[in-house]
């Protein structure tokens, strides 16, 4: 029964290879469409950037998320990958100390420029679609829980399922399933709270490219005084 004819053996020249499938693609894509210099222009963090700037700081947590990384630890598994280091044509690449000490330069105006810098490349993605692409925007607003592996952090709270954790506002474009603003909450916070300036803003961003907006949300959302501005 096991009579296979067809198996050929071939000796490859020595090489190295990543297993992380399309970091390569998701970093080109990033270059193209400005997204490191976006940053950089918007987000005001670092008095010196030796080496780094804030791009740098941005990507490197962002792969790390992308790679299946869980915690700033997880960082020093790539910094030491030089495969990886070579395949983004980088020396090296910030170590988790040193991206935990950024981490805690950000306020909430640094927060709302860096997703500002995101959206602003978003926006030529978006350009970039075929016509109609966004002829009816649909976006939704919504609570959600994020757990945490700590019980004693500033804000956090214990959700109705038994999470620890805090309780962010998502407002997002279902037609892509973007992300549009991600806003962090204490873990008590009721699902419709500080919503409104956030829709604004969503509503903002959104329009120059839709010829028709839709919102959705359930019901805490349906804020009485706010329907009768829209009017």
């Amino acid at each position: 029964m096991l009579s296979a004819s067809n198996i050929h053996f071939e000796m490859a020249e020595r090489d190295r290879a990543v297993n992380y499938g399309g970091i390569g693609a998701i970093h080109l894509m990033g270059q193209r469409l400005g997204l490191a210099e976006e940053i950089d222009g918007r987000v005001q963090l670092l008095k010196r950037h030796l080496p780094y700037h804030e791009s740098d700081h941005v990507l490197n947590l962002a792969y790390n998320a992308l790679l299946d990384g869980q915690r700033l630890e997880d960082i020093e598994l790539r910094r030491n990958d030089e495969a990886f280091l070579d395949g983004l044509g980088a020396q090296r690449i910030p170590d988790p100390t040193t991206s935990g000490d950024f981490t805690r330069r950000f306020d909430q105006e640094a927060i709302v420029d860096l997703m500002e810098a995101i959206n602003s490349t978003r926006q030529r993605v978006w350009k970039e679609q075929p016509r109609g692409f966004l002829s009816h925007a649909f976006i939704d607003t919504d609570g959600t829980i994020a757990a945490t592996f700590g019980e004693c952090k500033g804000g956090i709270g214990l959700s109705y399922k038994g999470i620890w954790g805090y309780a962010p506002l998502i407002i997002s474009l279902a037609n892509t399933r973007e992300v549009l603003y991600l806003v962090n909450r204490p873990g008590n916070a009721v699902s419709h709270e500080g919503c409104v300036p956030w829709i604004d803003r969503a509503i903002e961003l959104v329009t120059p490219h839709a010829g028709e907006i839709t919102l959705r949300g359930d019901t805490d959302f349906t804020l009485t005084g706010e329907l009768d501005r829209s009017r």
